[in-house]
């Protein structure tokens, strides 16, 4: 069982990752996990539950399998990561991640390039569960997605999202036969090839994906055409629009 001064500590990553939990914080998100764990059950067994006096009855309500425990308000001050808790805040394993999991065919991949932004890999998770039949593969050196400003900003999709973490760009190579990324000379995302790719890779907010990558990996370049008054697009706004189109 989580301790609530061990659960303090998992707004920092390297405690996340040595005692197997992160935080899930507010009613809708929970309420999110609650969904998610009646469809999976067995991946959400040992989430607890800590609410506030005032949400005692709401928790005791919900329908699912979660130890629940009362605190004050001002330990939950210390448990949350906004300035104004709701008063209700999980802790729930994190999935057993292989370092291979099998892709099935009907799941296209979106790598993503060392991504920084909590905001933008949150809001990336919720177009690909809003989609489906997309699995999300993340480099090294990139934001952890059970940072609580992730799972905030996911709005519960990281429930639903396959994911693979700390996948090194050289080992794309040995799993997928074609990749397609993004690039102002390339040909326009609604060209009927941009859909024959599994594997689609997304790069750093400043950097983009290594041009020295590219060429190893051979990957074909589209774009998204625009009216040109901007130099880029935001990062989620691309994969976002890339996934559209790929959905269509």
């Amino acid at each position: 069982m989580m301790k609530l001064d061990d659960a303090k500590k998992l707004h920092q990553k390297k405690y996340r990752t040595q005692l197997g939990y992160y935080l899930v914080e507010g009613e809708h998100l929970v309420l999110e996990l609650q969904k998610a764990a009646k469809l999976n059950p067995d991946s959400f067994r040992g989430t607890q539950l800590y609410v506030t006096e005032e949400y005692q009855e709401w928790a005791n309500a919900l329908d699912a399998a979660f130890k629940i425990f009362t605190i004050s308000k001002k330990h939950m001050a210390q448990l949350s990561d906004t300035k104004t808790p709701q008063g209700i805040i999980a802790c729930v394993p994190l999935p057993k991640l292989d370092d291979l999991v099998v892709t099935e065919q009907s799941q296209r991949c979106i790598y993503l390039h060392e991504v920084q932004d909590p905001g933008n890999l949150g809001t990336i998770l919720r177009t690909l569960a809003w989609f489906g039949h997309f699995k999300l593969l993340l480099s090294p050196n990139s934001v952890d997605p059970f940072n609580p400003k992730v799972v905030r900003s996911s709005m519960g999709a990281i429930f639903h999202v396959p994911m693979e973490l700390d996948v090194e760009m050289e080992s794309l190579t040995s799993r997928f036969d074609g990749f397609a990324y993004l690039d102002m000379q390339g040909e326009k995302i609604n060209a009927p090839q941009f859909s024959q790719f599994n594997c689609y890779l997304f790069g750093n907010e400043a950097r983009g994906v290594p041009r020295e990558a590219l060429t190893q990996l051979n990957a074909t370049a589209f774009t998204i055409p625009g009216s040109g008054a901007i130099e880029s697009l935001n990062l989620a706004s691309a994969v976002n629009m890339s996934v559209y189109q790929l959905s269509l």
